[in-house]
């Protein structure tokens, strides 16, 4: 049995893209997608949220308005969530995207009530779109949606498997951690998350647990706490 009823699960862009790094991966996207179904038919209540780097890294551009750059990956995120609402309805689950704006009959509009309704009912809810604003990460969508429909935690699934003192992939001597406080991530400059979820989820006492994504059934493990990442709290 999970320790959480309910919790929000961040998923980068990359890892619905496979190791091809753009597009779509459906092998990769339909091995979430079961971890998900488990978990949903186990009683635990899942939201969603998908950053949109397999289709737009505008802020490595200098040459575009970063407003015009954040809008582009607003969408990016929507495509995202559509195509993973999909899949899990092929496997039989129910889900829904909600936006901060309108998209024709395309998404739902947010609205937190629909949402915590939905997800009761063993929906999973897709928040794309970020918050709907430019110079927010989608980092920062997924502590206000964490914290807006009351989760009990934040599931940060990465390409590593937790968060350590510098790049792993760079330095071999890089140091994990096993427990961070928010405090921690601010003070050391860590780029886990951006400084405004961090801020965000320390004032409002919403813990974060980082694991790899690619590990086996680590969506699954990671409910339990039963996976080698990094549990952050306040």
């Amino acid at each position: 049995m999970s320790k959480y009823s309910r919790v929000l699960l961040k998923l980068s862009g990359e890892a619905l893209s496979g190791e091809k790094g753009v597009g779509f991966d459906e092998k990769t996207v339909l091995m979430v997608a079961n971890q998900i179904k488990d978990i949903v038919e186990k009683g635990t209540q899942v939201a969603i949220v998908i950053g949109g780097g397999n289709f737009w890294r505008g802020r490595t551009s200098q040459n575009m308005d970063r407003t015009k750059s954040d809008q582009i990956g607003m969408m990016a995120t929507v495509m995202n969530s559509l195509y993973m609402a999909e899949i899990l309805r092929t496997i039989g689950l129910k889900s829904v995207v909600q936006t901060p704006f309108k998209i024709g009959t395309t998404t739902e509009e947010f609205s937190k009530d629909k949402a915590i309704e939905r997800l009761t009912n063993n929906e999973v809810v897709l928040f794309a779109g970020g918050t709907g604003h430019p110079y927010f990460s989608t980092d920062t969508a997924a502590a206000l949606r964490a914290i807006e429909t009351e989760c009990d935690v934040i599931l940060l699934a990465k390409n590593v498997d937790g968060v350590y003192d510098s790049d792993p992939n760079e330095n071999i001597n890089a140091k994990k951690y096993d427990k961070l406080t928010y405090k921690d991530i601010v003070s050391k400059g860590l780029k886990v998350i951006d400084l405004t979820s961090a801020i965000m989820c320390m004032e409002q006492n919403m813990p974060m647990l980082v694991f790899s994504l690619i590990e086996e059934d680590s969506i699954k493990n990671a409910m339990e706490n039963n996976i080698s990442g990094t549990f952050i709290t306040i």
